[in-house]
């Protein structure tokens, strides 16, 4: 059966779900978390919802669940071996217009963890199994109401650790990316259909000046992917944050810095020198960013074993990092350490903090001639000054300079970004095919598989563990 799908490119999910496949049997779980709080949810979704609901609630009005209308409200009891469990708003939502295209229904109850349990049990008891994890957005997804991309986006949705995460995982769910995949792939069809045709029936149809049109298909076709490709990295940034290291000889305040950023004494501060040794992580948000701060050992030459490796360490964080801050004490001059730290961040994305500025400054200004000056804040970790202009500063280079997350598609999921890729390279095959003259079935097979790579993107021919493995990471009741 596979194989069949293969040669025809129907998407596996047709086949591998199909109604020999996949069992359409009715799921439940609880979909708020598992503590007490005010009110408690367990969805209920498959064939026998609505039945389901009928035999364990009973309305105020009276009225069976089976007899309303999709998309109200009710009120009254859930009821087991002629007990009042807990009094309940159970709403309803009937195929295909729910979240899984199935009948959907919702019991609304305290949320205490012992009742909201027990209800649970007894919709199992009444015929529905448990639902795996994201198995709701899994039925969306086979039942064809959402595609891949806008079901891995609601992962991120529930993940987002920040507003600029939340908007592109929105943005994804109504379908940014599967608009721009879905276009390319059209265009590229369009060119195999053709091609195919041709070569079927080349009495009627020529593929004589043919390359030509093709050449400037798919090079735009590359500028798109390309696009895609290169704002991935952003993407990065958005879902996990700012990997932001905090360079500085010893003593330069670099510890006092992450602390007044944190508001708490996370790190330990002294006037000994070499007292961070370690790198530490905190995360904080600043202007709907994230920055995972990391702060490291002071750089400077020493014989002290332990010291080494932590300033090592320091050098090679900041060689991944997507910012780096350099703190140099205004109140000293520079030294042979602080050329070091500044060969080390030329070319990246860098801030200078002059720290200490409550202090007489010292440090010779033309000294730092070498790095940017417009890069350069004075703050007092100390006085907690400067620390806003610092934080309008990384929201500068990040929301609208650097990098612009408005109205942009950012693929920030691995398994999207590696079929893209894929996807380039198939169609720098087909660029190359052309340049090389090679006979036209040569072209049709490397857009077959740029065409196919795309379709992974938004879940067309998957194979039936990588769906499972994608929504295992969901959590229960999603």
């Amino acid at each position: 059966m596979k194989e069949e799908c293969a040669r025809w490119h129907i998407p596996l999910k047709n086949f591998l779900y199909g109604d020999f496949m996949f069992k359409a049997d009715t799921i439940a779980a609880i979909a708020t978390a598992m503590t007490n709080s005010g009110i408690g949810i367990i969805r209920i979704s498959g064939d026998k919802a609505i039945e389901i609901a009928d035999k364990i609630f009973v309305s105020v009005k009276g009225k069976k669940i089976s007899m309303v209308d999709s998309h109200t409200i009710h009120y009254g009891s859930i009821i087991y071996n002629d007990n009042i469990i807990d009094e309940v708003l159970v709403s309803v939502m009937k195929a295909p217009h729910s979240y899984t295209k199935e009948d959907v229904v919702e019991i609304n109850c305290h949320g205490g963890v012992v009742v909201i349990n027990k209800i649970l049990q007894i919709v199992f008891l009444n015929g529905a199994r448990p639902a795996e994890p994201g198995e709701f957005t899994k039925r969306a997804f086979l039942n064809g109401r959402i595609d891949l991309s806008q079901a891995e986006a609601v992962i991120d949705i529930i993940n987002s650790k920040n507003e600029y995460a939340l908007s592109n995982s929105v943005r994804q769910l109504r379908g940014s990316i599967s608009e721009k995949i879905i276009k390319l792939r059209e265009i590229l069809l369009d060119e195999i259909s053709f091609i195919e045709t041709a070569l079927d029936d080349p009495e009627h149809i020529s593929l004589e000046g043919y390359t030509d049109k093709l050449s400037e298909v798919v090079n735009n076709a590359i500028k798109d992917i390309e696009k895609l490709i290169e704002a991935s990295d952003n993407g990065r940034v958005i879902t996990e944050g700012i990997k932001t290291v905090i360079l500085g000889k010893p003593n330069a305040g670099k510890s006092s810095f992450l602390n007044a950023l944190i508001g708490e004494e996370r790190a330990i501060v002294t006037d000994i020198e070499g007292t961070t040794r370690d790198s530490l992580e905190e995360n904080i948000s600043i202007g709907g960013l994230s920055l995972k701060l990391i702060d490291t050992a002071g750089i400077r030459n020493t014989e002290d074993v332990v010291e080494k490796i932590g300033v090592k360490r320091a050098k090679e964080l900041a060689m991944s990092a997507d910012l780096i801050i350099y703190i140099v004490d205004s109140s000293k001059d520079l030294d042979d350490n602080d050329y070091e730290i500044m060969d080390l961040i030329k070319g990246r994305k860098y801030i200078i903090l002059l720290n200490k500025s409550d202090l007489d400054l010292k440090v010779d200004m033309k000294k730092l001639d070498i790095l940017d000056k417009n890069k350069i804040i004075n703050i007092s970790a100390k006085n907690n000054s400067g620390i806003n202009i610092f934080e309008d500063r990384v929201k500068e280079m990040f929301c609208n300079g650097e990098i612009d997350f408005n109205n942009e598609v950012f693929i920030t999921n691995a398994r999207q970004k590696n079929s893209i890729i894929n996807a380039y390279s198939s169609l720098e095959l087909v660029k190359k095919s052309i340049e090389d003259n090679m006979p036209e079935d040569f072209y049709s097979i490397d857009l077959l598989n740029a065409y196919e790579e795309l379709g992974m993107v938004i879940g067309e021919a998957l194979e039936e563990d990588l769906v499972d493995n994608i929504f295992s990471k969901f959590c229960m009741g999603k």
